[in-house]
């Protein structure tokens, strides 16, 4: 119980001395990413070279790849209800060839036990593309 609460006090505590976010060039495309809210779900990298803010990602038309970090965590199950929880962390990856200027997407990701899930969707929340994990430990 101590290690979900300390995260939580973690992320208020950085959400605090966050700034404000950058204002949105309308000669890029804009990429949000949302994660259950217990979940913690961060840009890395964009075409291969690490990014300055892992809350968004901000792109010239065309064709990236997007990653991103995912952590979650898993309950330990069985007939325990107390059983220890796992922390899961997997990069989660966007390969999207159609990003257009002025437009903002959305980067999901959720999980479904131990296995974690991604989509990138439009402004209409139309899915473009599915993501793939990699890296799971």
């Amino acid at each position: 119980m101590r290690q979900p609460l300390s995260l939580a006090l973690f992320s208020l505590l950085l959400a605090g001395c966050a700034g404000p976010l950058p204002q949105h060039d309308p000669n890029m495309a804009w990429v949000d990413l949302r994660a259950q809210t217990i979940d913690v779900f961060m840009s890395d990298r964009l075409d291969g070279k690490r990014t300055h803010d892992g809350r968004y990602f901000q792109v010239p038309p065309g064709s990236h790849e997007l990653e991103a970090n995912y952590e979650f965590e898993v309950s330990g199950g069985g007939p325990n209800l107390f059983a220890e929880t796992q922390t899961m962390r997997c990069t989660m990856v966007v390969r999207y060839d159609q990003f257009e200027a002025g437009k903002r997407y959305l980067f999901q990701a959720r999980s479904l036990g131990f296995t974690p899930q991604g989509w990138l969707l439009d402004e209409e929340r139309n899915v473009l593309v599915e993501a793939k994990a990699e890296h799971c430990r």
